[in-house]
């Protein structure tokens, strides 16, 4: 098929100026797209300020005529100095396209580097951050805490059914791995305190190793662990995705309190059940102890269950207790934060989750640290 018109680009020098002459039909189906090497040539003579366009001859058009122009700016900044461009000629959806075309290609590298913060900046940004973050975490716990003591009273709209739920989910579901975790952890102590301490013919005092380190220490924190990775994780997940739904907007659109129906729940359940997990870690954990002691020292079961008796106090149990609630809320607690934080596409799902598990268990071990140091100074 003979195209009628054809398209056409002249230059002609007028003063210091130069005049662009656009004519005919620049349809990509019919003519293709301007072999912008000859543009390129014809532009580096040139000794100009400024190239005008004139379109009185120009025809119909589409994305070839705007592909041009496209690669007439980027010749015309490429000349030094570089050649202005006055656009006004040209049709007003030709300039359109242009400028959502130099959207697209988004920033120069070196215009990048300008516009990079200094590290004062970043530091301020950051510490800002951290403040809205805090502020955030803060508001959190207060707000749990209120609603937990309206809860109480009956004063929140709070389902019965959620929580039972929840807890079914965060107890049931978590007593295999966490006898694995615990039984597996007892009989590391055990094994270890055993070699070492069958050297001095002390191995019966393995019962009162395995006995402290779990009752006191491991049983809760690698209870709180497992939950970490386990349960907060998909608390995150789960808001988050609802974040990403819009049903968090619903939720508010309606009326419900988000905090009620979402979050007290799963802090309710997971602080509830965190003592019972707890004390049955701590049975995994000596029964594991006790199996790889009467295996290697050959202790019999009275003797290593009545060691334990003499060397593991009561309070020793109600230190771990008090742990195992305090990782349950704190768990909950970030799972929750976290997920109603999230952003709205599918990888800050994956975030979430990530992000909720690393900051429970660093979150476990410095409050354990904190435990730790208040219980010496209490002298307990």
């Amino acid at each position: 098929m003979t195209q009628s018109n054809p398209p056409i680009w002249r230059l002609d020098r007028h003063g210091h100026d130069v005049v662009l002459s656009l004519r005919g039909n620049w349809i990509a189906r019919e003519s293709g797209l301007r072999n912008t090497a000859e543009m390129r040539q014809a532009l580096e003579p040139l000794d100009a300020a400024l190239l005008r366009f004139d379109t009185n001859g120009l025809g119909r058009w589409d994305s070839a005529l705007v592909v041009f122009l496209q690669s007439l700016r980027a010749e015309a900044a490429r000349q030094a100095p570089p050649l202005g461009l006055d656009e006004s000629a040209l049709p007003e959806a030709a300039r359109r396209l242009l400028a959502l075309a130099e959207v697209g290609t988004g920033q120069k590298p070196e215009e990048n580097a300008a516009l990079r913060p200094s590290l004062a900046t970043q530091v301020g940004y950051s510490v800002f951050n951290w403040w809205d973050g805090g502020v955030a975490v803060a508001a959190l716990i207060g707000e749990t805490a209120l609603r937990g003591v309206a809860a109480v009273g009956g004063r929140t709209r709070t389902r019965a059914v959620d929580v039972m739920q929840l807890m079914r989910e965060a107890g049931g579901g978590a007593v295999a791995i966490i006898a694995v975790v615990n039984g597996l952890v007892g009989a590391i102590l055990a094994f270890v305190g055993a070699v070492q301490l069958r050297r001095f013919g002390a191995g019966i005092y393995v019962a009162d190793l395995v006995g402290i380190a779990m009752v006191r220490e491991m049983a809760a924190v690698m209870t709180a662990i497992v939950m970490a990775g386990r349960t907060g994780g998909a608390y995150a997940a789960h808001l988050a995705t609802m974040q990403g739904n819009e049903e968090i907007d619903a939720l508010r659109a309606l009326g419900i309190p988000v905090h009620d129906f979402l979050v007290l729940p799963r802090v309710v359940a997971l602080v509830a059940m965190m003592p019972l997990l707890y004390l049955y870690a701590c049975a995994v954990g000596l029964f594991g102890g006790f199996v790889v002691g009467g295996a290697i020292l050959d202790l019999t079961p009275s003797a290593f269950w009545g060691q334990i008796q003499t060397a593991v106090a009561g309070r020793q149990f109600v230190i771990g207790l008090v742990k195992s609630v305090a990782f349950g809320a704190l768990v909950a607690l970030v799972g929750c934060h976290v997920g109603l934080q999230a952003g709205r596409s599918a990888a800050d799902v994956g975030r979430a989750a990530t992000r909720a598990v690393v900051a429970s268990i660093v979150g476990i071990i410095a409050l354990d640290a904190l435990f730790a140091v208040c219980a010496d100074a209490l002298g307990v």
